[in-house]
């Protein structure tokens, strides 16, 4: 029977001409477990000729890039390559000039900036170098933060759903603590939280472990993955910390604002 990857209910994905051409970088063949068994029900995001200039910067080239779901791919690449802008694009924190952009089918490029926005709420999750957690809120009520801006009417399903996550994450002691109360680790933990309590089937991190010590990026990567297998999210990882990239399914290298590489460990690969 054919497993469905869809996460908003609306049209199947169609695949268009252009997905044959060999420029794309495609995601492997599916793995049982967290990949879905059909080659285009899977593909959670679609990215064709993506460009982005900034007045005379053209910081993107023409990225062409498919990721499935249940994948956790690395973007490595050095500073200026242009890795946190295709992210912003990805996440429609941010607009290609021109190109197409499919979120499990959905071409989110044709979307009204207020539809991005609520999309953006329903089905993505961001995790930064940066906590960002608001230093007044509690760790619970960060966590919670995102689903309220949503407005999510049952106040008491969401803070269980919190509650369930920060406890998933080890911060069941940390529930009532404010964010200056947490370690680093913690603090980036809760905002892993904050980014999966909306129940997102994407997940967007930009160098989130560049302010973590090794012992507490090396268990946020594996975080990452433990999540991936429990929950079934996607992960997209912007790191400039090469051995933590190659802990990831693909590894894809990005410069100067186009994709030249990409590399997917031996032990991922499928039989």
């Amino acid at each position: 029977m054919k497993r469905r990857c869809d996460f908003v209910g609306k049209k199947p994905f169609r695949p268009q001409p252009w997905l044959f051409s060999s420029k794309i970088y495609p995601s492997p063949k599916p793995r049982s477990g967290y990949l879905c068994g059909s080659f285009f029900q899977c593909k959670m995001i679609s990215a064709r000729q993506l460009t982005r200039s900034y007045g005379a910067l053209q910081v993107l080239k023409g990225i062409d890039l498919e990721i499935a779901k249940g994948e956790v791919v690395s973007i490595v690449g050095a500073s200026g390559a242009g890795k946190s802008t295709l992210l912003h694009i990805l996440g429609t924190l941010d607009r290609p000039d021109a190109g197409q952009l499919l979120l499990n089918g959905q071409d989110v490029t044709a979307f009204s900036t207020k539809a991005q926005a609520q999309f953006r709420n329903r089905h993505i999750g961001f995790v930064f170098q940066f906590h960002n957690l608001l230093a007044e809120f509690t760790a619970l009520e960060n966590v919670c933060m995102p689903a309220w801006i949503g407005k999510d009417s049952d106040e008491t399903a969401v803070r269980k759903r919190a509650t369930d996550l920060l406890l998933r994450l080890g911060l069941g002691e940390r529930l009532h603590h404010l964010p200056s109360e947490l370690s680093g680790g913690e603090q980036q933990r809760t905002a892993v939280a904050r980014a999966l309590v909306n129940q997102p089937a994407i997940v967007f991190a930009d160098e989130p472990s560049g302010n973590l010590d090794s012992a507490n990026a090396q268990e946020l990567h594996r975080l990452f993955f433990q999540l991936r297998d429990e929950l079934g999210h996607t992960f997209i990882i912007v790191t400039h910390n090469d051995d933590l990239a190659h802990l990831a399914d693909r590894r894809l290298e990005m410069r100067d604002g186009r994709m030249v590489g990409e590399e997917t460990p031996p032990e991922r690969l499928s039989p």
